[in-house]
């Protein structure tokens, strides 16, 4: 009897483990996904943090049914479906890398070349088809490269 007692108990206490050690290795990989889609400062970042704590909520509340599912994957679409939802509240940029870049164009450089995920899967992921997604990094990877050169002072020049 004892047992039964304690069986339910001591898996939701193995499963709380579980969950405390996927965050505890990929929280901050998580932020500072979250920090360049919400185009804060690494120091300045409470909409990523909002953002990343909505997306490890769901995914704890899933946590008992995930089976051969990845959790980074699950939490990584998820912060990227809550970003793309609540984008208008991110428009503008608060100083980030990529506070230059549209939303759209943060969300696709971000999965594209931060985290390496397919453009298979971000066209699925958006709904959108593989050549939008294609178009949209190109255009945001040349846009980050016009605001690069202009913020760069020309080489060999000195103050006289």
């Amino acid at each position: 009897m004892g047992q039964q007692r304690n069986g339910p108990r001591a898996e939701r206490a193995y499963r709380a483990r579980e969950f405390d050690a996927f965050v505890a290795g990929a929280a901050g990989r998580l932020l500072h996904a979250a920090t360049l889609l919400t185009a804060e400062t690494r120091t300045r970042n409470p909409h990523a943090q909002a953002l990343l704590t909505a997306a490890l909520a769901h995914t704890y509340a899933v946590w008992d049914r995930l089976r051969d599912e990845d959790p980074y994957e699950l939490t990584r679409r998820e912060l990227a479906a809550r970003f793309a939802r609540t984008a208008w509240r991110h428009h503008g940029g608060r100083g980030g890398v990529l506070s230059v870049l549209h939303p759209l164009e943060r969300l696709v450089v971000v999965l594209r070349l931060y985290e390496g995920v397919a453009e298979e899967q971000v066209a699925a992921l958006l709904g959108l088809p593989t050549a939008r997604v294609r178009a949209v990094r190109a255009r945001a990877v040349a846009t980050l490269r016009a605001a690069r050169s202009s913020t760069e002072k020309p080489a060999g020049r000195t103050a006289a």
